[in-house]
């Protein structure tokens, strides 16, 4: 039976009673400090794990980073399997219930709508199908040997407070809950997740249709502008492809055949009540790397050997994902003891919890890095449902494929869906979470459309990462790629997500384009795609991989990637038309070229001093339009004049950064937010908004309403990421531009660019003052500009085993951050929402080839996720002031480093 709310208040305070027990904050403190520390995990001495067929060691340095050592690869990918578990286990967990869409089973009822959409995408058949039909046999055995570590640690920590504090958590609303054992599939699910969190387009996709319910076609363009490849240029100068293989245009050698490795609607106006109800699901989904969509990016780039102070590549990485407690990453080192066929891994990085190999680093011959490519690999179908089990295409019916999902509820009754499926393999996601198939009452309304009867249209998902594919064999192919043949043969297996990956060895750097990335028949992805029309589908095979873009040693000597576009629209192929902007990746290249001039050289420290720039570039462009505005009232100029002598750095503790950014909120809410829909503002965001005349009643007139927004805060619009900065910089040049007509204080509607940026500093003067003080003295950007590591696994409602009394037991900050959402330091924030840091550089790395001990990493957070663990969240004050820890590598780096030793044997 479902849960009373009185059942539930009075199960949060059972909760927060043993928390504050458990955490030595009550009476009893100190048996609680003692059941906390008794799930710590062992580092010292040694411990028997079944199947090893040699010992294992594992040493740890003070940030409780481990480094593995075995004599065959099997043994070494158990010991990793055993290791994670020791740390992480719960984060695990949590994570194979998400991507299998049960944590219903966990955490109660309030989980079932987030596993009913899991379901209906399939996450967890289609990598059934990854590892039954494609990985190879390699592959498979390494994920097996992992899953054994796994499931050793669990023969030991069964469940409660052995295993995690978070367990004796889940016990007290869930005492019947039991780990299962882990297998292979748990681990590749994962990649569904990451992939999910980088899908590219597909919240631009309905953004831009729920759009045009007030907006014409040009008008959204001016919201949606075109990449300015002239002034932020392409990660490669664009080559040609012919036979479907690329060519190169800038100076690169020519790649030859990639190795194998070392081992085996448009037209149709869609209504917003479909949408919405689809946005409405997506928002429902956990994050698990960080919100979907804008700000999903990173920063990546290599430098030749040619241009650095120590005379090989240097190269650096920062990818930016949402924060939260435990780090997202993992950081560990592979080595075997001595390099043969059974044993072919000295490899050391960053990967995720509950997945073996290294996803990001270095191994002893090669380093890698990753940035979201962004391709558009998302499209959504509305599709004309003739009944419950058939749909329209090309004039004929057909059938969906159906299938039954029945999910189990911790303390209630099961629920059954139904997923229906095209023949494409896309699940309908605007299905319910019930049996009942209402696919909702609107539809889109266009010339060739077919009427959409009484049940409207269905709107279908068809993306790449639900296409069984090899990515994980391509993980374990990069770990141990010797040289760029080798690197290319692996990354050709790396399906989803399509990323940016850089390269660099001893002698060469390198870039290459991966991915399964869809080639269409009519549409360009931009718009929901008529279903019934056949011609709109996917063709059967994606763009080649021969035929996507490379470059190897070109000939400018360094290679930037932080999601700007790849290649220009003279590319065969479409890759996307919703790039993120290039203004990082303009930045970086600049600062670049700055030190390289006159025969400079780069350094590691300037790799580093490079990822922590917070310049803001577009108020190089703003600032001097807001101190031409001429301020009447002293109490707004004394706050314009902070902006007189600004070097355009968002530092924490500068008060010019602060209201700057109050500014440009204040902006974009005038000119954008105003005009936009509801259902794309803020939820509880409540504004001026011109309520439109009903043309259907004579007397019905115009008028100025106050309206509050639908939408979860961190996918509100406008969001003040990379795309507004180029929409901002395009309209300023257009003075009498309509976006410039606000609604102010006063309620009368106003024009003119000047009155706006004059409304806009008047608002952010007063905004501030409420959020800071009125003494401007006392202002700094780091007071607003909070991030809070939250821990995220446990859920935030009442639903599942969460409180606020418990987060704030478990969470850590808030801190003060330096930076902004388009600055290279990209700790991004909403405009649309507020102030708080919604993604950060989730981890930051600076790869010497010249001496592989010489290089840097960082996390945020820490290695452990035992909440007060003393390596829970100790690298997060080094991460603050943009310090990295030294990256020990070679046996006798690490030998030294080393704090504990534990010894794995079989038993």
């Amino acid at each position: 039976m479902p849960r009373s709310k009185k059942f539930r208040r009075a199960r949060l305070i059972v909760i927060v009673l043993v928390v504050l027990l458990v955490a030595g904050a009550g009476y009893g403190g100190y048996r609680g400090v003692a059941a906390v520390r008794a799930s710590f995990p062992e580092v010292d001495g040694s411990v028997k794990v079944a199947g090893l067929s040699a010992p294992v060691d594992v040493k740890r340095d003070a940030n409780g980073i481990p480094q593995l050592y075995a004599d065959t690869s099997e043994d070494l990918f158990r010991a990793q399997g055993y290791v994670q578990a020791q740390d992480r286990f719960w984060e695990m967990d949590v994570r194979r219930h998400i991507t299998a869409g049960r944590l219903s089973e966990m955490f109660g009822d309030g989980q079932v709508e987030t596993d009913s959409f899991i379901r209906t995408m399939g996450w967890r058949q289609v990598a059934q199908k990854e590892f039954d039909t494609q990985l190879s046999a390699e592959t498979k055995k390494y994920l097996q040997a992992y899953a054994d570590g796994v499931n050793a640690w669990l023969v030991e920590h069964p469940g409660g407070s052995r295993a995690s504090l978070e367990y004796t958590l889940l016990g007290v609303v869930n005492g019947d809950y039991e780990p299962e054992q882990w297998t292979p599939v748990d681990s590749v699910a994962w990649l569904k997740a990451m992939a999910w969190d980088l899908s590219g387009n597909l919240q631009e996709e309905i953004d831009r249709a729920l759009l045009a319910q007030d907006f014409s076609p040009e008008k959204i363009a001016e919201l949606y502008p075109d990449y300015p490849y002239a002034r932020n240029g392409t990660i490669v100068k664009t080559g040609t492809v012919s036979s479907d293989t690329y060519r190169p245009a800038d100076g690169s050698a020519p790649a030859g055949t990639p190795g194998t490795g070392t081992g085996t609607a448009q037209g149709a106006t869609t209504t917003e009540a479909l949408l919405k109800g689809v946005t409405t699901r997506l928002d429902a989904l956990p994050e698990m790397l960080g919100r979907n969509g804008q700000g999903i990016g990173s920063n990546s780039w290599v430098v030749a050997g040619t241009h650095t102070t120590t005379g090989k590549p240097l190269l650096a990485n920062d990818p930016h994902l949402g924060p939260g407690l435990p780090s997202v990453w993992y950081q560990m080192g592979l080595h075997c003891r001595t390099a043969s066929p059974s044993c072919q891994y000295d490899v050391s990085g960053f990967t995720f919890a509950g997945m073996p190999g290294v996803v990001i680093g270095h191994n002893k011959d090669i380093a890698w890095g990753l940035t979201n490519l962004g391709a558009d690999v998302t499209d959504l179908f509305l599709e004309k449902v003739t009944g419950p089990e058939t749909y329209l295409v090309d004039g004929k019916e057909e059938k969906f494929e159906l299938r039954k999902e029945t999910i189990k509820v911790a303390g209630g009754d099961d629920r059954t869906i139904t997923v229906r499926t095209t023949r494409t393999g896309a699940p309908l996601i605007s299905d319910p979470s019930t049996e009942q198939q209402n696919v909702g009452k609107y539809a889109p309304n266009g010339t060739s459309a077919p009427d959409r009867g009484t049940t409207g249209y269905g709107v279908a998902l068809q993306w790449a990462a639900l296409i069984p594919g090899k990515t994980m064999d391509a993980v374990f192919g990069l770990d141990r790629a010797k040289n760029w043949d080798e690197f290319r043969g692996a990354a050709k297996d790396f399906a989803v997500p399509a990323q940016n990956l850089i390269y660099a060895d001893a002698r060469n750097i390198g870039y290459q384009a991966p991915g399964y990335v869809p080639v269409r028949g009519n549409g360009d992805g931009r718009n929901p795609a008529p279903g019934w029309d056949s011609s709109y589908q996917w063709k059967k095979d994606p763009v080649p991989f021969n035929a996507l873009p490379y470059s190897f040693n070109p000939s400018g000597g360094y290679i930037v990637t932080a999601n700007q576009a790849v290649v220009d629209p003279s590319y065969k192929y479409l890759l996307t038309k919703d790039w993120e902007y290039g203004t990082r990746a303009k930045e970086i290249t600049e600062q670049i070229d700055a030190r390289l001039k006159n025969n400079g050289k780069i350094s590691p420290d300037d790799m580093q001093e490079m990822q922590l720039d917070n310049t803001s570039i577009l108020a190089k462009t703003l600032v001097p339009r807001l101190l031409k505005v001429e301020i009447d009232d002293p109490y707004v100029r004394e706050a314009q004049d902070l902006l007189k002598d600004w070097n355009y750095h968002q530092d924490a503790d500068s008060a010019a950064a602060a209201y700057y950014n109050g500014v440009w909120r204040q902006l974009l809410t005038l000119a954008f937010g105003q005009k936009f829909p509801a259902d794309l503002r803020a939820e509880d965001n409540c504004l001026l908004v011109r309520q439109q005349a009903d043309p259907t009643k004579p007397d019905s007139k115009s008028d100025i309403v106050t309206e509050c927004g639908t939408r979860d805060p961190g996918k509100a619009q406008p969001d003040g990421g990379d795309r507004w900065t180029e929409v901002v910089r395009q309209q300023l040049e257009k003075p009498d531009s309509g976006w410039w007509t606000y609604i102010d204080s006063q309620h009368k509607e106003q024009k003119g660019l000047d009155n706006l940026l004059r409304e806009a500093m008047k608002n952010a003067r007063q905004e501030l003052t409420s959020l800071l003080t009125k003494d401007i003295s006392t202002w700094s950007w780091g007071r607003l500009h909070k991030l809070e590591l939250r821990e995220r696994t446990l859920g935030s409602d009442d639903s599942s085993i969460a409180s606020g009394a418990v987060h704030k037991l478990l969470n850590r900050g808030p801190y003060r951050l330096s930076g902004g959402s388009a600055a290279v330091d990209a700790a991004g924030w909403n405009a649309a929402a507020g102030y708080q840091v919604d993604w950060i550089p989730s981890m930051r790395m600076v790869i010497d080839l010249s001496d592989l001990d010489a290089s840097r990493w960082i996390n945020v957070g820490g290695a452990s996720g035992h909440a007060y663990h003393p390596n829970y969240n100790d690298q997060t004050d080094l991460w603050l002031k943009g310090k990295l820890l030294t990256w020990s590598f070679s046996p006798d780096a690490v030998e030294r480093s080393a704090k504990h030793k534990l010894t794995l044997t079989n038993g």
